[in-house]
């Protein structure tokens, strides 16, 4: 083994080490471990300390974190959840997608001029992504998670999810024309993957579910989820749709079967424990800081286009529900949230040469800003159910 060998792993310890370091930190003023993890890959990177040097070999185990992250995805979709979703959800989520959408494009047209249509598609489709494990945590803890507006804001997730997917797959073939050929083709490619998926899924989940009893017995349904999802992730990526986008199915396939709930609680065990903060560390890596302050107007527009497309889309979405102004606001403020999602698209831009470091930093501020802004103005928005929820256990008492 020689010096370069040892180096990389050296290059890995220190990653989980300041990984898990950062994750503990930011769970511990009450922020996702996800937070932690980029800002300790700002510090290991070029930005501060650079200790770490991102390589083909770190570069490869995170593209292994993105698809487990989104094969996680996928198994926490749920197939019954997503067809009881009301007209209300559907009306919230297409609000939340296509006001970003438009407000992140017109934001590129306006800022870059000269900027190529491609560049503008990914930025919208970036601003739609809405990451709402952050505001779930917070209206627990508000006691306000099945309230009205708390299952609107699930439901909305769920579907948003679906719609940023399918967004992302044509806008991925649309900025590929070397490789999908015409919009029909494209179009033809997409419609190709997802029958594909369809069938193969309904086929594989069958079996899965035909033959649990064997497949437990001779414990290799992890191995058996890795190779599904792997092969769908590379069959994707033949069509000219992203690898996540593949993985993302074959969560959904499982989660149909028996198996989901192992497979999740192992898949989570080997994403979470070395893949995933790879992924997030690397992020931090790639990151300059001293560019920040070349595209500070740029970061500054877009954070803002993110939350206040939230909250128009979402807020006109959810008063043609008949919510009402507060609550509304409410829902919108729950849907502001981005994060692994957001990243995850980002990464992919950057990957395909759509979009520079000037896009990259200005998403992880939108990371950062909209998860540490989300659960107090939640709070704030809350205020007065909260105050009236003190009034009746004081008269009880």
């Amino acid at each position: 083994m020689d010096n370069e060998e040892f180096t990389f792993l050296l290059d890995i310890a220190v990653i989980l080490i300041f990984a898990n370091i950062g994750g503990y930190i930011s769970q511990k003023f009450k922020q996702p471990a996800v937070l932690g993890q980029i800002l300790a890959g700002l510090l290991l990177g070029p930005s501060a300390l650079n200790l770490i040097t991102v390589n083909m070999s770190i570069t490869h185990m995170a593209e292994i974190g993105v698809i487990l992250l989104m094969f996680i995805a996928g198994l926490e979709t749920d197939i019954d959840d997503l067809k009881a979703s009301s007209k209300s959800s559907t009306f919230i989520a297409l609000g939340g997608v296509l006001v970003p959408f438009v407000l992140g494009l017109l934001a590129i047209k306006i800022i870059k001029p000269n900027a190529d249509i491609s560049e503008g598609l990914f930025v919208g489709t970036i601003l739609t992504a809405t990451s709402v494990s952050i505001t779930v945590q917070a209206l627990r803890e508000l006691g306000k998670l099945r309230t009205r507006q708390g299952i609107g804001i699930l439901g909305a997730a769920i579907i948003d999810d679906v719609i940023g997917i399918i967004l992302l797959t044509l806008i991925l073939g649309v900025v590929r024309p070397s490789e999908s050929g015409s919009i029909l083709l494209v179009i033809f490619k997409i419609f190709l993957f997802f029958i594909l998926s369809i069938v193969v899924g309904t086929v594989f989940s069958k079996l899965l579910t035909k033959y649990s009893h064997i497949i437990s017995k001779e414990n290799r349904v992890l191995t058996y989820a890795l190779i599904f999802c792997f092969s769908l992730a590379f069959i994707a990526e033949e069509l000219g749709v992203a690898a996540i986008i593949g993985a993302y199915f074959t969560g959904i396939v499982f989660s149909v079967t028996p198996h989901r709930n192992r497979v999740s609680h192992e898949i989570q065990r080997i994403a979470y424990a070395l893949f995933t903060p790879i992924f997030f560390i690397n992020i931090g890596l790639m990151v300059k800081l001293d560019n920040i302050s070349k595209g500070l107007g740029l970061s500054i527009v877009l954070v803002l286009m993110a939350i206040i497309g939230k909250i128009i889309g979402c807020g006109i979405g959810a008063k043609l529900s008949k919510f009402t102004n507060r609550e509304a606001l409410q829902i919108s403020i729950g849907m502001i949230p981005r994060a692994e999602v957001a990243l995850i698209v980002t990464n992919l831009g950057i990957k395909m040469g759509v979009i520079g470091n000037d896009i990259f930093t200005a998403v992880i501020l939108i990371v950062l800003v909209s998860t540490i802004i989300t659960p107090p103005l939640l709070k704030l928005a809350f205020d007065r159910e909260l105050k009236q929820s003190e009034k009746k256990v004081k008269c009880k008492a």
